[in-house]
């Protein structure tokens, strides 16, 4: 999957595919997580927000169930 680079202390990357629903965000501490079912809005909303790591405690992180890679 490709990820995009993203500007946030805690958060270096983001990717989504939107056919499975899978968010794929790397840590800047090298984890990379998937989560699961996650509408195409909420990574949208995730992309657009001013904080991508608020956004992505806030609404995501204990919302969907994960896997790390």
């Amino acid at each position: 999957m490709n990820r995009q680079s993203v500007n946030s202390s805690n958060l270096a990357s983001v990717g989504y595919d939107a056919d499975n629903e899978i968010l794929e965000v790397e840590f800047n501490n090298g984890g990379v997580y998937q989560y699961f079912d996650v509408p195409a809005e909420i990574y949208e909303d995730l992309m657009n927000a001013p904080s991508h790591g608020q956004y992505f405690s806030a609404n995501i992180r204990n919302d969907y169930e994960y896997e790390k890679q």
